[in-house]
């Protein structure tokens, strides 16, 4: 189920609907239901329907924001060890990328054109969780982007390569133990900063989650410690919600 315009049934607080006041050539407006694009408007509207279907949350209903999910118990299968989700496989031993996607870029040619690059930095992106530092990798290839007339080098061959290499055996991402706190590492060179989040367990250091980004034009002329305390940022940001559950420890060599 789909909730039809879902942040629209929810009224404003009278006092609260001139902070949403818009001007149009018609005149100026503001709303008197929640409108879409309000910071707080998803999680507002997540609390309302936890609030609405608590009684069956869990038992006959899960709810995703304004997507509501009715458990089907003929359509349903139990005590799988595997299963898609999200775009993701689910196991018994973590969370895999999809061999679909994997497979799409493995069996793609070199690109032609802008747009054929395009393409395939948008199914790189879709991975990334799973690529470790693959901003940094594909920096030959984001080059090619930028550049007014198209040209693919031998550096940028040897990027989409190590992707390839790297996306047919993908490494599997643990689903963290609440109570274990995770490990933070981060990396920072000339045009782009990494991390990985990983959490220890039974002597083994499993990973959570890569996140890498590449540098803007300003941004590279930082020195390395505010690379690193921008690694910090972006990851904080990027994996709100494991920072708001778990305690983190940040491994670095350098004094933040």
């Amino acid at each position: 189920m789909d909730a039809y315009s879902g942040y629209n049934q929810i009224r404003m607080h009278p006092a609260d609907e001139e902070k949403t006041a818009f001007i149009t050539e018609a005149g100026a407006f503001c709303y008197k239901v929640m409108p879409f694009g309000l910071k707080n408007a998803g999680a507002t509207y997540q609390r309302l329907m936890d609030k609405v279907f608590k009684e069956i949350i869990g038992k006959d209903m899960e709810v995703y924001v304004d997507d509501m999910l009715r458990l089907n118990p003929e359509k349903c299968s139990f005590g799988v060890k595997a299963g898609k989700f999200l775009g993701f496989m689910l196991t018994e031993r973590g969370i895999k990328a999809n061999p679909d996607k994997c497979q799409a870029i493995i069996n793609m040619r070199s690109p032609q054109n802008l747009k054929e690059v395009q393409q395939l930095m948008g199914k790189v992106a879709v991975l990334s969780r799973f690529i470790p530092r693959s901003a940094e990798t594909a920096l030959p290839i984001f080059g090619a982007l930028k550049k007014g007339k198209f040209t693919w080098t031998n550096e940028c061959e040897e990027a989409f390569k190590h992707l390839k290499a790297t996306l047919s055996a993908p490494p599997i991402l643990t689903r963290p133990t609440p109570g274990i706190p995770l490990h933070l590492y981060l990396s920072a060179s000339k045009k782009a900063i990494s991390s990985v989040l990983i959490q220890e367990r039974e002597g083994e250091q499993r990973p959570v989650y890569f996140v890498s980004k590449v540098l803007q034009n300003p941004e590279t002329r930082y020195s390395r410690i505010d690379k690193v305390a921008l690694a910090l940022v972006t990851t904080s940001r990027r994996l709100r919600s494991y920072f708001q559950n778990f305690g983190i420890v940040v491994q670095t060599d350098l004094p933040i």
